[in-house]
């Protein structure tokens, strides 16, 4: 506990040292953004998200199992999307079920000081246009805009319990992303930050 609590002081101290930001490289998997997704997105009954309907609707469209890699400079977000289009008649939805299992991959992007996508590219789609109609719109925007990550944010998070963990308390007074790009396995973001020590 001593130990991680010098070496937290000591990188504190590097970043606190000097008047201008310092730069730093942080490095976030697949996993990481995956839990991000699940937790802003995929945050609904069974983990799904409802595209047309509700868990109560007796026609729906919903995705969910997402799983997200890396594959090249690209982020790969794969989910499962299951539907009965039709027409809801007395509680029930006469009509076709679908199943299918949907692609699209982004392009990480630095804005500020937050984590953002561009380009998306629809990798994979199901064989029936109807569904397709519905998940497009999902899979090129509502998807990538829920991926964002403000990573200032989330720092701040995590060091606002550096007081009970080390003994000191830390801040960070500011974060400026500058690139991200996918090196292998990770995720790799160049960030300048300033961080407070008390």
């Amino acid at each position: 506990m001593r130990r991680s609590s010098l070496c937290l002081l000591l990188i504190a101290l590097l970043f606190t040292s000097g008047r201008a930001a310092s730069a730093i490289e942080v490095k976030i998997s697949a996993q990481a953004l995956e839990r991000t997704l699940r937790a802003q997105l995929f945050n609904g009954p069974d983990g799904r998200y409802y595209i047309r309907g509700d868990a109560n609707s007796p026609c729906y469209v919903y995705a969910d199992s997402p799983h997200v890699t890396f594959a090249q400079d690209r982020i790969v977000v794969h989910v499962h999307a299951k539907a009965k289009l039709g027409t809801a008649v007395r509680g029930a939805c006469l009509g076709v079920t679908l199943a299918t299992d949907a692609d699209v991959s982004l392009i990480p992007d630095a804005e500020e000081e937050s984590i953002g996508f561009r380009d998306a590219r629809i990798e994979r789609l199901s064989e029936s246009k109807e569904l397709n109609f519905l998940l497009v719109p999902f899979l090129s925007h509502k998807l990538p805009a829920q991926m964002k990550v403000n990573a200032a944010l989330l720092m701040r998070q995590l060091l606002s319990r550096s007081t009970e963990t080390t003994g000191y308390s830390l801040s960070l007074d500011s974060l400026k992303l500058h690139s991200l790009l996918v090196e292998g396995s990770s995720l790799v973001m160049d960030a300048d930050a300033n961080l407070k020590v008390d």
